[in-house]
Protein backbone atom coordinates (compact mmCIF):
# COMPACT_ATOMS: atom_id res chain seq x y z
CA UNK A 1 0.00 0.00 0.00
CA UNK A 2 1.79 3.44 -0.93
CA UNK A 3 1.41 5.82 1.66
CA UNK A 4 1.56 8.79 -0.30
CA UNK A 5 -1.18 8.05 -2.36
CA UNK A 6 -3.61 6.80 0.75
CA UNK A 7 -2.77 10.23 2.28
CA UNK A 8 -3.44 12.34 -1.13
CA UNK A 9 -6.76 10.71 -1.13
CA UNK A 10 -7.65 11.48 2.74
CA UNK A 11 -6.72 15.21 2.04
CA UNK A 12 -8.52 15.40 -1.28
CA UNK A 13 -11.21 13.99 0.65
CA UNK A 14 -11.35 16.50 3.88
CA UNK A 15 -11.01 19.18 1.10
CA UNK A 16 -14.02 18.19 -0.48
CA UNK A 17 -16.03 18.06 2.57
CA UNK A 18 -14.73 20.80 4.28
CA UNK A 19 -17.92 21.81 6.19
CA UNK A 20 -18.67 18.41 6.90
CA UNK A 21 -15.13 18.48 8.43
CA UNK A 22 -15.48 21.57 10.34
CA UNK A 23 -18.71 20.39 11.91
CA UNK A 24 -16.88 16.86 13.35
CA UNK A 25 -13.68 19.05 14.43
CA UNK A 26 -16.57 21.47 16.80
CA UNK A 27 -18.27 18.59 17.55
CA UNK A 28 -15.17 16.42 18.61
CA UNK A 29 -13.67 19.79 20.19
CA UNK A 30 -16.71 20.43 22.66
CA UNK A 31 -17.50 16.89 23.49
CA UNK A 32 -14.18 16.32 24.38
CA UNK A 33 -13.48 19.36 26.61
CA UNK A 34 -16.41 18.02 28.71
CA UNK A 35 -14.86 15.03 28.94
CA UNK A 36 -11.37 16.53 30.09
CA UNK A 37 -13.82 19.12 32.42
CA UNK A 38 -15.09 15.64 33.48
CA UNK A 39 -11.84 14.43 34.43
CA UNK A 40 -9.74 17.38 35.89
CA UNK A 41 -12.97 17.75 38.34
CA UNK A 42 -12.38 13.91 39.57
CA UNK A 43 -9.19 14.60 40.12
CA UNK A 44 -10.14 17.91 42.00
CA UNK A 45 -12.24 16.04 44.33
CA UNK A 46 -9.59 13.52 44.97
CA UNK A 47 -7.06 16.35 46.10
CA UNK A 48 -8.87 18.31 47.88
CA UNK A 49 -10.69 14.86 49.90
CA UNK A 50 -7.00 13.84 50.51
CA UNK A 51 -5.72 16.91 51.89
CA UNK A 52 -9.02 18.09 54.20
CA UNK A 53 -8.66 13.93 55.29
CA UNK A 54 -5.20 14.17 56.35
CA UNK A 55 -6.08 17.54 58.41
CA UNK A 56 -9.68 17.15 59.71
CA UNK A 57 -10.00 16.56 63.12
CA UNK A 58 -12.80 14.76 65.51
CA UNK A 59 -13.62 16.82 68.32
CA UNK A 60 -14.55 15.98 71.24
CA UNK A 61 -16.39 18.80 73.13
CA UNK A 62 -16.53 18.86 76.93
CA UNK A 63 -19.72 19.75 79.03
CA UNK A 64 -20.34 23.45 79.92
CA UNK A 65 -22.72 24.84 82.82
CA UNK A 66 -25.11 25.76 80.24
CA UNK A 67 -24.77 22.44 77.72
CA UNK A 68 -28.43 21.04 77.54
CA UNK A 69 -27.27 17.24 76.83
CA UNK A 70 -28.44 14.35 78.60
CA UNK A 71 -24.86 13.67 79.80
CA UNK A 72 -24.17 17.09 80.78
CA UNK A 73 -27.18 17.16 83.82
CA UNK A 74 -24.38 17.40 86.23
CA UNK A 75 -23.10 20.72 84.57
CA UNK A 76 -19.60 21.52 83.89
CA UNK A 77 -17.51 18.53 82.91
CA UNK A 78 -15.40 17.59 86.55
CA UNK A 79 -11.29 17.21 85.88
CA UNK A 80 -12.37 13.31 86.76
CA UNK A 81 -14.64 13.11 83.71
CA UNK A 82 -11.59 15.07 81.29
CA UNK A 83 -8.96 12.72 82.83
CA UNK A 84 -11.22 9.66 81.97
CA UNK A 85 -11.33 10.66 77.93
CA UNK A 86 -8.03 11.53 78.25
CA UNK A 87 -6.90 7.94 79.49
CA UNK A 88 -9.11 6.10 76.99
CA UNK A 89 -7.53 8.18 74.19
CA UNK A 90 -4.30 7.13 75.41
CA UNK A 91 -5.41 3.41 75.99
CA UNK A 92 -4.42 0.36 73.87
CA UNK A 93 -7.69 0.32 72.17
CA UNK A 94 -7.83 3.98 70.63
CA UNK A 95 -4.16 5.13 70.53
CA UNK A 96 -3.22 3.07 67.64
CA UNK A 97 -5.72 4.76 65.62
CA UNK A 98 -4.80 8.22 66.85
CA UNK A 99 -1.96 10.47 65.42
CA UNK A 100 -1.86 13.14 67.95
CA UNK A 101 -4.17 14.41 70.08
CA UNK A 102 -4.54 18.39 71.43
CA UNK A 103 -6.38 19.58 74.56
CA UNK A 104 -8.07 22.94 74.73
CA UNK A 105 -9.48 24.46 77.86
CA UNK A 106 -11.86 27.45 78.27
CA UNK A 107 -9.07 29.95 78.45
CA UNK A 108 -7.24 28.96 75.47
CA UNK A 109 -11.18 28.39 73.31
CA UNK A 110 -11.54 32.06 74.97
CA UNK A 111 -8.65 33.24 73.47
CA UNK A 112 -8.84 31.82 70.00
CA UNK A 113 -12.59 32.88 69.49
CA UNK A 114 -11.38 37.07 70.61
CA UNK A 115 -8.57 36.20 67.87
CA UNK A 116 -11.02 34.99 65.35
CA UNK A 117 -13.99 37.46 65.49
CA UNK A 118 -12.56 40.46 67.48
CA UNK A 119 -11.85 42.39 70.59
CA UNK A 120 -15.35 43.79 70.55
CA UNK A 121 -16.62 39.98 71.23
CA UNK A 122 -14.88 39.98 74.77
CA UNK A 123 -17.86 41.51 76.61
CA UNK A 124 -19.75 39.42 75.00
CA UNK A 125 -18.45 35.75 75.19
CA UNK A 126 -16.89 34.44 78.61
CA UNK A 127 -14.41 31.76 78.85
CA UNK A 128 -17.16 29.38 81.01
CA UNK A 129 -19.81 29.68 78.26
CA UNK A 130 -17.05 27.70 75.73
CA UNK A 131 -16.11 23.98 75.05
CA UNK A 132 -13.07 22.36 77.21
CA UNK A 133 -12.10 20.04 73.51
CA UNK A 134 -9.80 17.67 72.59
CA UNK A 135 -8.82 17.49 69.30
CA UNK A 136 -7.94 14.44 67.64
CA UNK A 137 -5.82 13.69 64.66
CA UNK A 138 -6.52 10.10 63.43
CA UNK A 139 -4.08 7.74 61.12
CA UNK A 140 -6.84 7.45 58.91
CA UNK A 141 -9.95 9.61 59.57
CA UNK A 142 -12.03 6.91 57.62
CA UNK A 143 -12.07 5.36 61.07
CA UNK A 144 -13.29 8.27 63.27
CA UNK A 145 -16.40 6.62 63.79
CA UNK A 146 -14.67 4.50 66.34
CA UNK A 147 -13.73 7.43 68.19
CA UNK A 148 -17.23 8.74 67.89
CA UNK A 149 -18.51 5.78 68.81
CA UNK A 150 -16.24 5.41 71.92
CA UNK A 151 -17.49 8.64 73.31
CA UNK A 152 -20.76 9.13 72.41
CA UNK A 153 -23.22 9.21 75.38
CA UNK A 154 -20.26 9.35 77.74
CA UNK A 155 -20.84 11.40 81.36
CA UNK A 156 -19.29 15.00 80.93
CA UNK A 157 -19.52 14.77 76.51
CA UNK A 158 -21.78 17.20 75.18
CA UNK A 159 -20.90 16.21 71.44
CA UNK A 160 -18.15 14.19 69.26
CA UNK A 161 -17.72 16.06 65.43
CA UNK A 162 -15.90 14.79 62.81
CA UNK A 163 -14.45 17.95 60.97
CA UNK A 164 -14.68 15.87 57.70
CA UNK A 165 -18.63 15.71 57.67
CA UNK A 166 -19.34 19.51 57.19
CA UNK A 167 -17.12 18.82 53.50
CA UNK A 168 -19.30 16.32 52.36
CA UNK A 169 -22.02 18.63 50.53
CA UNK A 170 -19.02 20.27 48.95
CA UNK A 171 -17.49 17.04 47.71
CA UNK A 172 -20.69 15.39 47.13
CA UNK A 173 -21.95 19.11 44.58
CA UNK A 174 -18.86 18.19 42.66
CA UNK A 175 -18.97 15.16 42.10
CA UNK A 176 -23.12 15.74 40.71
CA UNK A 177 -21.39 18.20 38.25
CA UNK A 178 -18.69 15.64 37.27
CA UNK A 179 -21.62 12.93 36.13
CA UNK A 180 -23.54 16.20 34.25
CA UNK A 181 -20.29 17.02 32.65
CA UNK A 182 -19.83 12.96 31.62
CA UNK A 183 -23.22 13.08 30.57
CA UNK A 184 -22.92 15.77 28.44
CA UNK A 185 -19.80 14.44 27.24
CA UNK A 186 -21.36 11.13 26.31
CA UNK A 187 -24.37 12.80 24.48
CA UNK A 188 -21.48 15.09 22.66
CA UNK A 189 -19.59 12.24 21.19
CA UNK A 190 -22.26 10.42 20.17
CA UNK A 191 -22.90 12.88 18.35
CA UNK A 192 -19.61 13.25 17.20
CA UNK A 193 -19.55 9.31 16.42
CA UNK A 194 -22.77 9.81 13.83
CA UNK A 195 -21.59 12.67 12.67
CA UNK A 196 -17.77 10.97 11.41
CA UNK A 197 -19.54 8.14 10.22
CA UNK A 198 -22.57 10.61 7.72
CA UNK A 199 -19.60 12.27 6.94
CA UNK A 200 -17.70 9.38 5.61
CA UNK A 201 -20.16 8.38 3.82
CA UNK A 202 -21.16 11.27 2.03
CA UNK A 203 -17.37 11.48 0.62
CA UNK A 204 -17.46 7.63 -0.17
CA UNK A 205 -20.93 8.62 -2.11
CA UNK A 206 -19.49 11.77 -3.69
CA UNK A 207 -16.51 9.71 -5.28
CA UNK A 208 -18.16 6.27 -5.94
CA UNK A 209 -17.09 6.40 -9.37
CA UNK A 210 -13.32 6.47 -8.35
CA UNK A 211 -14.06 3.72 -5.90
CA UNK A 212 -15.94 1.47 -8.44
CA UNK A 213 -12.56 1.54 -10.73
CA UNK A 214 -10.21 1.30 -7.80
CA UNK A 215 -12.23 -2.19 -7.70
CA UNK A 216 -12.23 -2.83 -11.13
CA UNK A 217 -8.23 -2.51 -11.05
CA UNK A 218 -7.91 -5.06 -8.35
CA UNK A 219 -7.62 -2.30 -5.04
CA UNK A 220 -8.60 -4.22 -2.02
CA UNK A 221 -10.57 -3.22 0.33
CA UNK A 222 -8.08 -2.05 3.13
CA UNK A 223 -6.62 0.28 -0.23
CA UNK A 224 -9.67 1.42 -0.46
CA UNK A 225 -11.02 2.16 3.28
CA UNK A 226 -7.83 3.22 4.80
CA UNK A 227 -8.06 7.57 3.44
CA UNK A 228 -11.77 7.57 4.71
CA UNK A 229 -10.64 6.37 8.19
CA UNK A 230 -8.08 9.01 8.14
CA UNK A 231 -10.20 11.15 7.30
CA UNK A 232 -12.18 11.24 10.08
CA UNK A 233 -8.90 11.01 12.48
CA UNK A 234 -7.87 13.82 11.35
CA UNK A 235 -10.86 15.41 12.00
CA UNK A 236 -10.99 13.96 15.30
CA UNK A 237 -7.74 14.55 15.93
CA UNK A 238 -8.14 18.75 14.97
CA UNK A 239 -11.16 18.62 17.88
CA UNK A 240 -9.04 16.64 20.29
CA UNK A 241 -6.09 18.97 19.85
CA UNK A 242 -8.47 22.56 20.63
CA UNK A 243 -9.70 20.55 23.27
CA UNK A 244 -6.49 19.83 24.90
CA UNK A 245 -6.08 23.51 24.32
CA UNK A 246 -9.04 24.63 26.07
CA UNK A 247 -8.54 22.53 29.04
CA UNK A 248 -4.77 23.50 29.51
CA UNK A 249 -6.08 27.41 29.30
CA UNK A 250 -9.01 26.56 31.78
CA UNK A 251 -6.06 25.45 34.37
CA UNK A 252 -4.08 28.16 33.47
CA UNK A 253 -6.50 31.23 33.55
CA UNK A 254 -9.50 29.86 35.32
CA UNK A 255 -7.78 27.53 38.08
CA UNK A 256 -4.49 29.04 38.49
CA UNK A 257 -5.29 32.85 36.96
CA UNK A 258 -8.67 33.35 39.20
CA UNK A 259 -10.05 30.30 41.34
CA UNK A 260 -6.37 30.25 43.08
CA UNK A 261 -6.32 33.67 44.21
CA UNK A 262 -10.08 34.07 45.06
CA UNK A 263 -11.23 30.66 46.61
CA UNK A 264 -9.14 30.55 49.97
CA UNK A 265 -10.32 27.99 51.64
CA UNK A 266 -8.79 25.31 49.03
CA UNK A 267 -5.96 25.34 49.18
CA UNK A 268 -4.61 22.00 46.72
CA UNK A 269 -5.75 22.75 43.13
CA UNK A 270 -5.40 21.00 39.85
CA UNK A 271 -2.07 22.01 37.65
CA UNK A 272 -1.09 22.14 34.41
CA UNK A 273 0.70 18.73 35.58
CA UNK A 274 -2.64 17.68 35.49
CA UNK A 275 -3.68 18.60 32.44
CA UNK A 276 -1.05 17.52 30.66
CA UNK A 277 -1.99 13.96 32.04
CA UNK A 278 -5.28 14.56 30.78
CA UNK A 279 -4.31 15.84 27.04
CA UNK A 280 -2.99 11.99 25.80
CA UNK A 281 -6.53 10.75 26.98
CA UNK A 282 -8.50 13.20 24.96
CA UNK A 283 -6.48 12.85 21.60
CA UNK A 284 -6.43 9.06 22.16
CA UNK A 285 -10.52 8.87 22.43
CA UNK A 286 -10.76 11.28 19.87
CA UNK A 287 -8.64 9.00 17.79
CA UNK A 288 -10.43 5.39 18.58
CA UNK A 289 -13.42 6.69 18.04
CA UNK A 290 -12.93 8.48 14.68
CA UNK A 291 -11.09 5.56 13.64
CA UNK A 292 -14.11 2.88 14.99
CA UNK A 293 -16.90 5.06 13.36
CA UNK A 294 -15.22 5.95 10.01
CA UNK A 295 -14.47 2.26 9.90
CA UNK A 296 -17.62 0.44 10.59
CA UNK A 297 -19.23 3.47 8.05
CA UNK A 298 -16.86 2.79 4.86
CA UNK A 299 -17.30 -0.90 5.77
CA UNK A 300 -21.30 -0.92 5.56
CA UNK A 301 -21.11 1.48 2.62
CA UNK A 302 -18.49 -1.05 0.66
CA UNK A 303 -21.26 -3.95 1.45
CA UNK A 304 -23.80 -1.96 -0.29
Amino acid sequence: MRLGLVLAEAFSGLRRNLSMVISVVLVTFVSLTFVGAAILMQMQIGTMRDYWVDRAQVAVFMCTDISQEPTCLDGAATPEQIAEVQDKLDGPALSPLIRDVRFEDQEQAYQNIIDLLGEEYASVITPEQLNQTFWINLVDQRQSDVIIEAFTSLDGVEDVEDQLQYLEPLFQALTVATYIAVGIAVLMLIAAVLLIATTIRLSAYARRRELRIMRLVGASNPFIQTPFILEGVFAALLGAIFASGAVIAGVQFGVDGYLRRRVDFVTTWVGLADAWIVVPILIGIGIVLAAFSAGFAIRRWLRE
